[in-house]
């Protein structure tokens, strides 16, 4: 299965979490996945690949040729495979048809747009792709009281929870993937609208 993982460029975070997640991309490498992510080389991408690689999986960087052209961030050099964009559309867009499965790992803005997205296409039919949430140390429980906040103010429906899933754990992400089914709810009853 091909992997994506969104999450934090930033290389100022506590080590905590890159422990984490490079714990995580290991164990998805020996289970025989292979990753596709934004490229970085530092902060939880850099995490993520550093996982993937010490497991013996295959790596996909995909990245906006500007990132390498203005030198926005460091990239990872031991990617098996690099694919250069014109945008962050086209890079996203990329990623997300290449992947069988998303996991939202701790991030910034980038990646609560990039989990925001895949989302809204799962809502709208789109794809039906497993999307999971790591919540190392409880990074996203705000994130998951404000969506039952917007859910009984009705801006969404509670069928909008099957298309994602939390997880404290990396050995439960890693059930789920293996277990995952979709969800087989309709658009209809996904949108507030109808």
């Amino acid at each position: 299965m091909k992997i994506c993982i969104f999450g934090a460029a930033s290389a100022h975070i506590e080590q905590k979490y890159i422990e984490r997640v490079e714990a995580l991309g290991e164990e998805l490498a020996r289970g025989g996945h292979s990753l596709i992510f934004g490229c970085g080389g530092t902060g939880l991408m850099g995490a993520a690949a550093r996982g993937f690689k010490r497991g013996g999986g295959h790596i996909h960087g995909v990245v906006p040729s500007f990132f390498r052209d203005e030198n926005i961030e460091e990239l990872y050099s031991q990617c098996d495979e690099v694919s250069y964009t014109d945008t962050m559309s086209t890079r996203k867009k990329l990623m997300e048809d290449e992947a069988d499965a998303f996991i939202v790992v701790p991030g910034g803005i980038g990646t609560f747009e990039e989990f925001f997205e895949v989302l809204t296409l799962k809502q709208l039919g789109r794809h039906d792709k497993a999307i999971a949430i790591y919540n190392v140390d409880g990074y996203y429980d705000n994130l998951e009281k404000f969506m039952r906040e917007v859910t009984e103010r009705k801006f969404i429906t509670s069928a909008c929870y099957e298309l994602y899933s939390y997880f404290n754990d990396a050995a439960e992400i890693i059930e789920y993937l293996r277990t995952y089914k979709p969800s087989g709810t309709s658009l209809f009853n996904r949108k507030i609208g109808n």
